[in-house]
């Protein structure tokens, strides 16, 4: 696959190692990075300080993808049905801005797609949807330790009761989308 077809998603779910590990899974997905974005706050955040709530930067990831294989569409139906969109400023345990549901819009028919997106899926949930557009002023790469976190620790505690859950979910709902499904068929 050549880089200069893809597209980019930037979106925060809650802790950025979930929805990595999510995105890593999908077909189309060329690379999914963590990372911080919509702080205001200059120079490069430290996991510490957007962790404190004080940078106005959420956890987030970028992925890179194709999208004669998978649409910015569908990557957002995934993003959406893989957290609680509708928890303001919180995922599970995980409390504060930094943990807020957002999607970050690269241009103007990205946001029209993700305003189309939110609306389809207002019947999904019981509560209103709060997650936040926005367009992206920036993003910032988080420490190399948060980088393919699920991959390196499987077997870690978080890894185990949070985020091999919302595998599972992924892999329940969208398995036609998964790069395992290129695998079996």
């Amino acid at each position: 696959m050549t880089t200069k077809n893809l597209e980019l998603l930037t979106v925060g779910a809650g802790c950025f190692w979930c929805i990595e590990a999510v995105f890593q899974e999908v077909n189309g997905v060329h690379e999914v990075i963590s990372g911080y974005s919509g702080g205001n706050v200059p120079g490069k955040p430290t996991y510490r300080e957007v962790c404190s709530g004080l940078t106005g930067h959420a956890e987030v990831v970028q992925v890179s993808f194709d999208p004669k294989v998978v649409s910015y569409e569908d990557l957002l139906i995934i993003f959406m049905t893989s957290h609680d969109p509708t928890t303001l400023n919180r995922q599970g345990a995980d409390v504060g801005t930094q943990y807020r549901s957002v999607i970050f819009y690269h241009s103007e028919d990205q946001k029209l797609k993700a305003e189309t997106v939110l609306k389809d899926m207002a019947n999904y949930f019981d509560q209103p949807i709060v997650t936040e557009l926005s367009p992206l002023k920036n993003f910032f790469e988080a420490e190399n330790i948060h980088q393919n976190y699920y991959a390196n620790n499987p077997t870690q505690g978080y890894c185990s009761f949070v985020i091999a859950p919302k595998l599972a979910k992924l892999r329940m709902l969208h398995a036609d989308k998964l790069k395992s499904a290129i695998k079996t068929s």
